[in-house]
C-alpha cells in the first residue's frame, strides 16, 4: 500500500515535471513565432516609412516644380496690354516710373559696355601719359 503511494505521488510528480517541461517548450516556440511575427511587422512598418516618405518627398517635389514653373513663367506682352486696361493710374504710375529705371539702367550699361572697350583699346603707354 504504502508502495502504491510512493509509486503514485512519483507518478504525480513525474507528471507534474514533464508537463512543466512540455509548457516551457510550447511557450519558447510560442514566443519565437510571436518575435518573428513582429520583427516582420516591425520590418514591414519600416518599409511602409520609407514608401511613405519617398511619395511624401516626390509630391513635394512636383508640388514645387508646377509652383517654380508658374512663377518663372514670364506674362506676354498681350497680357500685359490687356492688364493695363483694368489698372488704377497709380498703378500705371508705378508701372512708367520701372520702365524708366529699367532705360535707364540699360543705358548706364551700354555705357560701362563703351567705357571697357575704349579702356581695352588704350595702351598702357596711354595709360601712363594720362596718369
Amino acid at each position: 500500500m504504502l508502495t502504491n503511494i510512493s509509486e503514485d505521488l512519483k507518478k504525480i510528480f513525474l507528471f507534474g515535471v514533464g508537463a512543466v517541461a512540455t509548457t516551457a517548450e510550447k511557450s519558447k516556440v510560442l514566443i519565437d513565432e510571436l518575435v518573428e511575427k513582429g520583427d516582420l511587422t516591425v520590418q514591414q512598418g519600416k518599409i511602409l516609412n520609407e514608401e511613405l516618405k519617398h511619395n511624401i518627398k516626390e509630391t513635394i517635389k512636383e508640388s514645387v516644380t508646377v509652383n517654380v514653373v508658374k512663377s518663372e513663367t514670364p506674362p506676354t506682352v498681350d497680357t500685359v496690354v490687356e492688364g493695363l486696361d483694368k489698372m488704377s493710374s497709380e498703378d500705371i504710375q508705378k508701372i512708367k516710373a520701372k520702365l524708366e529705371a529699367l532705360t535707364a539702367a540699360k543705358t548706364m550699361e551700354k555705357e560701362i559696355v563703351e567705357v571697357s572697350n575704349l579702356e581695352e583699346n588704350v595702351s598702357e603707354k596711354e595709360i601712363d601719359e594720362l596718369k
